[in-house]
């Protein structure tokens, strides 16, 4: 594991998250951003965006699906409360318990008439000459941003919501930890109820009715149950003519011996859960499948000898890589690993076309949240994949999940 001298007290994580405190510290760490940026103020459409900045999480949970009528946040330097622009208030938690006059209705800016009463609330709310930066711009937005926007053109929000969320607090850690508690607790109904016959959405209908039961409090993505291939020459045409995932699941019922590919996540006071198993339908996995996810614990274990502060994202993707004989142990289109926190997944990305470059000069930080995702496949048995969520610490990492392997292992 690669050394760090950066002298942060060991991580202690709440058993329940204080959420009124968490908000102070990462409205803290936000404005800490957007001063390192020289930003005054942020105009956020994001979904997960606003999350992070408001505390507020509804039952949508995909930050790519946008509305004509959606949360927006804004949020000004020196103001301790951001302003929340919400289309509904049932169902719409915000934990932070912003002031009456920081909630706002519904502003409507996929159209220009929309944009032209927005323009007149930031003017109300943004001093005039402010640094602006937007992390998304509609197209009645973009026609109208001398309006909206009257002084020098708004920065890269990303610029400033990114860094920000980068390091957890640990009533963050302790939201995502519970939220892949609430996931571990609902896929051991799914999987105890998997048997040839059963449909795919089937299963989907399992898991969200127990995951809102046991506290979520949003599905982020559409669970995948994907039946593999026995072969990459049988699998779904893909442009990098290797393996396509994750597929949309359907009515397909499964049949004995079919190799299912998971991957689900809810959120839990705004933060994710992200879990990922390899399981069989009807059958024990043959010696051939259980000699893969003995390579993929090989290559996990090699990838945390490396794992810490100080580490970097190119340490992480060579040892994986060399506990693999030298051949990248995932996806082309995919990564060997992925931040998670507001989103399911975030900055850092491992193995990415980013580039070597990128992953040389990312260095991890205590209180860093990872999910790990190698991936191991030969012709003839359906392939391994899992998916672990760590927190980076001086000493190594803490694991956050804890799900068995079976029936693959222990």
């Amino acid at each position: 594991m690669a050394s760090s001298t950066t002298g942060t007290p060991a991580l202690v994580i709440p058993e329940v998250p204080d959420r009124a405190r968490m908000r102070r510290e990462t409205g803290a760490r936000l404005r800490s951003a957007m001063a390192a940026q020289g930003v005054d103020a942020l105009v956020l459409l994001n979904n997960s965006n606003v999350v992070y900045a408001t505390g507020a999480n509804w039952p949508l949970g995909d930050a790519g699906l946008s509305h004509v009528e959606r949360p927006v946040a804004v949020v000004v330097a020196g103001d301790p409360w951001p302003h929340l622009f919400l289309p509904f208030r049932e169902g719409t938690s915000a934990e932070t318990d912003l002031p009456a006059d920081h909630l706002h209705g519904p502003v409507y800016l996929e159209f220009d008439e929309g944009v032209t009463e927005f323009a007149k609330v930031l003017a109300d709310l943004i001093p005039s000459g402010s640094a602006v930066a937007v992390d998304e711009c509609t197209g009645a937005m973009l026609r109208a941003r001398s309006d909206l926007f009257p002084g020098a053109a708004p920065t890269d929000a990303a610029l400033v919501v990114g860094p920000a969320k980068l390091i957890k607090t640990p009533d963050e850690i302790a939201c995502i930890r519970t939220a892949a508690r609430i996931t571990d607790q609902a896929m051991v109904d799914v999987q105890a109820a998997l048997a040839p016959g059963r449909r795919q959405i089937d299963l989907s209908a399992r898991f969200v009715r127990r995951a809102f039961e046991l506290g979520a409090t949003a599905t982020m993505l559409d669970a995948i149950w994907q039946v593999m291939p026995d072969t990459k020459a049988e699998g779904v045409w893909t442009t990098h003519g290797d393996l396509a995932l994750p597929l949309l699941t359907t009515e397909r019922e499964l049949a004995a011996g079919d190799v299912l590919w998971t991957d689900v996540s809810i959120t839990y006071g705004g933060y994710c859960s992200d879990f990922g198993r390899t399981w069989t339908v009807g059958a024990e996995p043959n010696a051939r499948q259980h000699k893969q996810f003995e390579r993929w614990h090989e290559i996990l274990s090699a990838v945390l000898e490396v794992t810490g502060a100080g580490a970097s994202a190119a340490d992480l993707a060579r040892a994986a890589t060399a506990a693999n004989d030298g051949v990248k142990p995932w996806l082309p289109h995919f990564y060997l690993g992925h931040g998670i926190g507001v989103s399911a997944a975030e900055t850092p990305m491992i193995g990415t076309d980013l580039g070597a470059e990128f992953d040389e000069n990312f260095i991890f930080e205590p209180n860093m949240v990872l999910v790990l995702e190698p991936v191991v496949w030969e012709d003839g048995t359906g392939g391994y994949r899992s998916e672990e969520i760590i927190v980076i610490t001086e000493e190594g990492s803490i694991a956050l999940t804890d799900y068995p392997y079976a029936p693959y292992g222990h």
